[in-house]
């Protein structure tokens, strides 16, 4: 859930609030709305192909019968849905919680880190973390699964232009797919400047559909009102309850609207959402459900038969690079959470590539695009209809809404000390509604439901697995490495022959000050030497996406400030990336006790081999998920920009 795209723009409408690393400034231009329009609103905009005809479709476990009462309830549901989740939870609240100007969950999870305090509160905040994480881990379900039902669902149209091509759907599916996921590695600069255009035209022709079917039976407006809904959800309680689980398909992509928020800024995303795209969503599904009002046979595929014949083939073009766009979206930002996830320490280094020298956005993270696409095809194959694909689609939305309205309120009242009489029935009328929604889709467990919850696990499995297993190791390492400044004491007052300086520069990564790194342990153990300069990089994660250059580094000259040892603390955002060369040219001879000699500089890095210990500090299975997790650990020279011809890696083997 996280960025897609990054846009640098001028002030031209400016609103200016308070953040970390001084004035975040949220702009609003007709450019940024465009591309808000391709990017943010792709998923959610797409959700009316599938929708309705999931609720009414006779496959579903349990459908809802064709009546005109249903229609009204259903239609006003989905409309009161959409209005409460996407407009009251994201749009007009949880987009104002935002991270130093960067939104979605990982940012909330940044928030509640940052604001834990100490005791009870800092209980609290460890268990919503952690609560946010697996949301989190959720969302690698939602990107494995919007562009499998995405894609197919708009596919599907061409049974409706000619009911002979079914058996064409999957595999014509397939090979759009599998084209997507292999022109990742190419970036999107150039095909993301085309996405804003072609949403507006999606947007306006799906608006135009819901007019004109809205025309043919106007007393659909009537499902305006609240009470269509609610007559529908208590009147008829065991149909609507079930049907909520179908229901929530309507307010899929509702995540986009935060996650994206640090790129086109809230007033943009906002603005394209209450001005087009809400407006068209609705009238298309009123527009849907006049259709069925009309002709309850058009349930099998209430979207595509609001189309005339003439111009169905047409619209399943438009709707497939619509589908298409969505996905983009979905995978890009599963890039963005598996490197932010990367930066907070939950997943291990991953190669990551940017594809775009003006947007550093623009990310491909190959592990990850593999594994989605192996995930996204086997569902494809495995569910066939965009259906049954829907039972599965809805859990891990509603638990990814659920777990952020949660976190809102928390940060809501624990740092903006927003009063109790207004946070608390706010908090218990939009949990309500989530956790209902979040209720609905587990009776659909057997159906498909199981599918994302056991991705979510799984990921969040690995994720903390992840997290605890390096703790222990920086643990057992800091025991191995001995205090930073005693050996560096000892450095001192070595003489030769026993430790020869010798002329150049030599930086050495470690995790931090307070020990000394092993690769120059060994290197004046094994090898007698020093350098005439040497620079001790510590680099430290902050819970900000990024930290103003003024507070980047901080200098210390250990003990003494002409043996030409130094140690430096880099401090970064976790949207931000690490150059460990280009953050030392930025540093004067004074602060480094010397001028250092980067062009010629030896880079030293500590590779550790795990393995198990005499004594296991995690469970067995855990140990194993620890140790193989660690082979996905990318090359440290690349993630860190330095040269690899000047780069030395030395071994230690540490036991866990």
């Amino acid at each position: 859930m996280s960025p897609r795209h990054s846009l640098t723009v001028s002030a031209d409408d400016p609103e200016e609030r308070p953040g970390r690393g001084g004035v975040v400034r949220d702009v609003v231009r007709p450019g940024l709305v465009v591309g808000a329009l391709g990017v943010v609103f792709g998923d959610i905009g797409t959700s009316p192909i599938y929708s309705l005809q999931t609720l009414f479709s006779p496959d579903d476990p349990h459908p809802v019968p064709v009546t005109t009462g249903n229609v009204y309830g259903v239609v006003s549901l989905v409309f009161w849905s959409v209005t409460v989740v996407v407009t009251v939870t994201y749009v007009f609240l949880a987009m104002r919680a935002d991270n130093d100007g960067e939104g979605g969950i990982m940012a909330l999870i940044g928030l509640v880190r940052r604001g834990g305090g100490g005791g009870r509160g800092r209980r609290t905040a460890a268990v919503l973390a952690a609560l946010g994480v697996f949301g989190a881990a959720l969302f690698f379900g939602d990107s494995m699964i919007t562009p499998a039902i995405s894609v197919l669902s708009a596919v599907e149209g061409l049974e409706v232009v000619e009911p002979k091509l079914h058996e064409w759907i999957v595999p014509v599916t397939a090979v759009i797919i599998l084209a997507l996921f292999l022109v990742q590695r190419r970036g999107t600069e150039a095909v993301g400047r085309a996405f804003g255009p072609v949403m507006i035209v999606w947007f306006t022709a799906i608006g135009a559909l819901g007019v004109n079917g809205i025309t043919g039976h106007p007393e659909i407006l009537r499902a305006l009102s609240p009470t269509y809904a609610l007559g529908f959800f208590f009147g008829h309680f065991h149909i609507a309850f079930f049907a909520l689980a179908a229901v929530v398909l309507a307010v899929t992509g509702a995540e986009a609207l935060y996650a994206d928020m640090g790129h086109f800024g809230r007033r943009s995303i906002t603005r394209g959402w209450l001005f087009l795209v809400f407006p068209a969503l609705m009238l298309n599904y009123f527009g849907q459900g006049a259709e069925i009002l009309g002709d309850p046979a058009k349930i099998s595929s209430p979207f595509f038969l609001l189309v005339p014949g003439w111009g169905r083939l047409p619209m399943v073009l438009l709707a497939t690079v619509a589908t298409v766009i969505a996905s983009q979206a979905v995978i890009t930002g599963a890039y963005s959470v598996a490197s932010q996830a990367v930066q907070l320490g939950y997943l291990p280094r991953l190669r990551i590539t940017h594809t775009s020298e003006s947007e550093r956005g623009q990310i491909y993270v190959p592990w990850i695009n593999w594994l989605l696409l192996v995930s996204v095809l086997t569902l494809v194959f495995a569910f066939r209809t965009s259906t049954r694909l829907a039972f599965a689609y809805g859990m891990a939305v509603t638990a990814t809404i659920t777990t952020t309205t949660l976190l809102f309120f928390y940060v809501a009242r624990s740092q903006w000390r927003t009063p109790r009489w207004l946070v608390v029935p706010g908090a218990v009328l939009l949990l309500t509604v989530d956790l209902l929604f979040l209720a609905a889709n587990f009776t659909k467990l057997l159906h498909g439901a199981w599918l994302p919850l056991l991705i979510g696990l799984t990921a969040f499995t690995v994720m903390t697995t992840w997290r605890r297993g390096r703790k222990i190791v920086t643990a057992r390492r800091r025991e191995r490495e001995g205090p930073l400044l005693g050996f560096v004491e000892r450095l001192r007052a070595a003489r030769p022959p026993k430790v020869v300086t010798v002329p150049g520069t030599a930086v050495f990564l470690n995790r931090g000050k307070e020990t000394a790194p092993l690769a120059m342990r060994a290197n004046v153990e094994r090898n007698h030497v020093r350098h005439e300069h040497v620079v001790v990089v510590s680099l430290e994660t902050e819970p900000v996406p990024r930290v103003p250059d003024g507070e980047r580094t901080v200098i210390d000259a250990l003990g003494d400030p002409d043996d030409g040892i130094t140690h430096v603390t880099a401090r970064y955002g976790y949207m931000e990336d690490r150059d460990v060369p280009a953050l030392l040219a930025t540093l004067t001879p004074e602060q480094t006790e010397g001028e250092l000699e980067l062009d010629d500089a030896t880079y030293f890095l500590s590779k550790i081999e795990l393995r198990r210990g005499p004594e296991p500090t995690m469970a067995p299975w855990r140990l194993r998920l620890f140790i193989a997790t660690s082979y996905l650990t990318a090359d440290a020279a690349d993630h860190f920009g330095l040269p690899r011809e000047r780069t030395v890696v030395m071994g230690s083997r540490i036991d866990i």
